[in-house]
Parts: structure tokens; sequence; C-alpha cells
């Protein structure tokens, strides 16, 4: 079980103070990781901050705009300052606005969810493989969906956006294995979160998104942390290009 473990292991997650995030953070502190939490609300950064500590490890919390590519570059450094390493990045964060259909969408709302969803995970993927690249070591996780895949109604630019960061991904993969740098996704079906929580208000649509899910219910947050640790450990060391679902079945059906 010494393969699972991060033990002197340094883990940025960005959206890393709520949902899926906050649970990944908190489990890779308790396998031994210190963690840097980024996501945008100052106040929620601290909190989890105050979390991973509470689990005995060293934590650093930088408040960013994802899709800033000035405030990934304040990350890195942060960290780097702080740290002096990064082993592993989850690239978390993520926005879903808007349930529209592709006819009523507007231009605004397409570029600002590939901004942070696409172009802010890849400028995050960028900066950190310089740093993982010359270590020549690392591990970088990008959480996509089961929408990467899966045309979801009055989510085009949600769906277009984490189909783009499996290719990301895949390409990645590819350039950076010769540094031993192994790049992932986990791609989520629907969960509990502040995201879905419009939907979970909605009877007709949660009745609807259970139904075609096979294990009958949303996810939890915490139930990715397994996912997550496996492919940020040395269990995952010949595993790069993969896209791993944690959906409840959905993909399967």
């Amino acid at each position: 079980m010494s393969n699972f473990s991060l033990a002197g292991k340094v883990a940025i997650v960005t959206g890393g103070s709520r949902g899926i995030g906050r649970s990944i953070a908190l489990g890779f502190a308790e396998a031994g990781a210190d963690v840097v939490i980024a996501s945008r609300t100052a106040a929620d950064v601290e909190r989890t901050v105050d979390e991973v500590k509470g689990r005995g490890q060293r934590a650093l919390g930088v408040p960013i705009d994802i899709s800033r590519s000035a405030d990934i570059s304040a990350l890195v450094s942060a960290t780097l300052e702080t740290f002096g390493r990064i082993d592993v990045l989850v690239n978390n964060a993520g926005i879903s606005p808007v349930f529209s259909r592709a006819l009523k969408l507007s231009e605004d709302d397409w570029n600002r969810i590939l901004a942070v969803n696409l172009t802010g995970a890849f400028l995050a993927c960028q900066a950190v493989g310089r740093v993982m690249t010359e270590q020549r070591a690392g591990k970088i996780i990008n959480i996509a969906s089961i929408g990467a895949t899966s045309g979801l109604p009055r989510f085009t630019a949600y769906c277009a956006a984490k189909g783009g960061l499996l290719q990301v991904t895949r390409v990645l993969a590819q350039e950076w294995a010769e540094y031993n740098v192994q790049v992932n996704a986990i791609a989520p079906g629907y969960v509990e979160t502040d995201m879905t929580s419009g939907l979970q208000d909605n009877p007709r649509l949660l009745d609807e998104i259970i139904f075609r899910t096979p294990m009958r219910r949303l996810g939890k947050p915490d139930e990715f942390v397994g996912a997550a640790l496996l492919l940020a450990s040395e269990s995952s060391s010949y595993i790069t290009g993969h896209i791993l679902y944690v959906d409840g079945g959905w993909s399967a059906a």
C-alpha cells in the first residue's frame, strides 16, 4: 500500500475549496501530501487550508481566477517559493453557469465557459508542466466530465470545453511521457455539488438524470478521492493518457 502514499509530495488543487476539489485536497492531505488550494473565493480557500492543516499537513491558499494567465503564474511562483517543487496538479476549477439551448447561447457565455474550463486548464497544465518536465517527474489530473463524450442538451459550451480537455490530456500524455510526467483525466457523472444545485432543485430533470444513471443516484464528492489518489501516486506509474470515468455507470449504458 506504500505505492498509494503521497508523503513528501506537493499537490496543487484548483477549484480546491468546494465539492470534488475540496474532497480531493483533503484526501491528499490524509495520504501525506502538502496541498496548495487555489480557488476564486478567499474565505473558502482559507477554510479549506485550515482543514488540510487539521490533518497534519502544510497548506497554502492562493485565491485565483483560473482564466487569467497572470494568476496561474502567481500560483506556480507561490507554490515553488513555499515548497520548492510541484508533484501533482489537479485541474478541477470549472464553471457551468448557463442552462441554455445552443440557439440561445450567447457568445459571451461561450467564451466565458471555455476560458475557465478549457483555456485555463491548459494554461495551468503548461505552467506546471514546465516545472514537472524539468524535475522529470509529475502527475497531472484533469477533471473532465461525462459531457466530454456524451452530448448533454443545454450544455453546449461545457461539453465542448470538457471534450477539448480530454484531447489536451491525450496530447500532453504523449509529449511529456519521456519526462516521466503522467497526464490523465477523471470524468465525473452528475455529482451532489453547488454546480448541480439547480438541477437537484428541479424534480423532473433530477428524475431524468437518476433514471439515466445505472446506479440510480448522483455521486458524492468523497467518491472521487480514490480515483484521484490512484492517479496522483506511484500506483499509476505506467498509466498516462487515460480517462477514468467515475459516473455511476453512465458511460457503460
